[in-house]
């Protein structure tokens, strides 16, 4: 038995061991999670393959870095299977070597407050005298035997046409403005650059998010001008294409709090109206991880020409 699954199983140095085929559903007895530390203690059990099941462990570890363990149960079978399956994942010793710009941080001579024994956490903070542009240049090195993951992330101030739009591997997301005209029935969207925009035009935001793996508890905020006015202000629970989210719409930004977000590509629109002439920064949308922020994305600035 434990040699078809090791045939029809999926190796990843990013996510280990693990099979497609397992996914969620709406029957109660498919639970990725509960599956995968039910395989980890059979690998255990049956064959005392301990590299596979440390390879198994990897994926329910990386499963947690960005989505919920849905139940009670998942999550105590995932525990069960992470600490007393296979190698013993918090026995490990202090091997890990982080170098911040020309500065080397050995984890072992943090103290207790930058560091948390039992899980490995480290949290460093600098002064402003402190930073320099070489500390974007960040590496780590593990030399244990010990998976482990994290994750590094820069938050700092710049002006809205400096920005440019981001590109990762995991999210990206773009924005795109048109301007909408009737023509009898039919409503046409035109490219604002190509438009001459006036006080009380209509404009179709248009966002277009691209996830290629699935996420949870993800919060996209989209910044709009100061000449721009939604049409529809309600808050409400939306879905699109598959993609169920919360939108609510405040002063300067409209808000999309999405619960899950599978792996694929999404559109998603709504419309504003002008109401000021002059020369706007339109603002970037920015989406984001919420317990994950190294999972993050942003589009770029427009900049908005309006006549009277």
């Amino acid at each position: 038995m434990t040699t078809h699954l090791k045939e029809t199983a999926s190796l990843n140095e990013d996510l280990g061991m693990y099979w497609i085929e397992n996914k969620k559903s709406c029957y109660w007895y498919q639970s990725p999670v509960e599956t995968q530390a039910l395989l980890i203690e059979v690998f255990n059990e049956v064959t005392k393959d301990t590299k596979s099941v440390d390879l198994m462990k990897v994926w329910l570890l990386k499963n947690k870095q960005n989505k919920n363990w849905a139940t009670t149960k998942a999550t105590t079978e995932a525990i069960y299977a992470i600490l007393l399956q296979g190698n013993d994942l918090t026995s490990f010793k202090d091997k890990t070597k982080f170098k911040i710009g020309n500065e080397k941080i050995l984890s072992e001579k943090l103290s207790a407050k930058e560091k948390e024994v039992a899980t490995g956490y480290i949290k460093i903070n600098w002064k402003p005298d402190e930073i320099s542009q070489e500390m974007a240049n960040i590496s780590i090195e593990n030399k244990s035997d010990v998976p482990s993951y994290g994750g590094v992330y820069w938050q700092y101030f710049e002006n809205l046409e400096n920005i440019k739009e981001s590109t990762n591997a995991v999210l990206n997301i773009k924005k795109e403005l048109f301007k909408k005209d009737k023509t009898g029935t039919a409503e046409i969207l035109k490219q604002i650059q190509k438009e001459d925009l006036k006080v009380g035009d209509v404009i179709t935001m248009r966002l277009i998010i691209k996830a290629n793996e699935d996420l949870e508890f993800v919060h996209l905020k989209d910044l709009r001008a100061s000449c721009f006015e939604p049409l529809d202000v309600i808050s409400k629970h939306e879905s699109k294409d598959g993609l169920y989210f919360y939108q609510t719409t405040k002063d300067v930004a409209t808000h999309f709090f999405f619960d899950k977000i599978t792996k694929g590509t999404y559109v998603l629109e709504y419309d504003v109206r002008i109401n000021n002439s002059g020369n706007f920064n339109d603002g970037i949308s920015t989406l984001q991880s919420m317990y994950a922020p190294e999972f993050s994305a942003n589009s770029k600035n427009s900049i908005i020409k309006v006549t009277k």
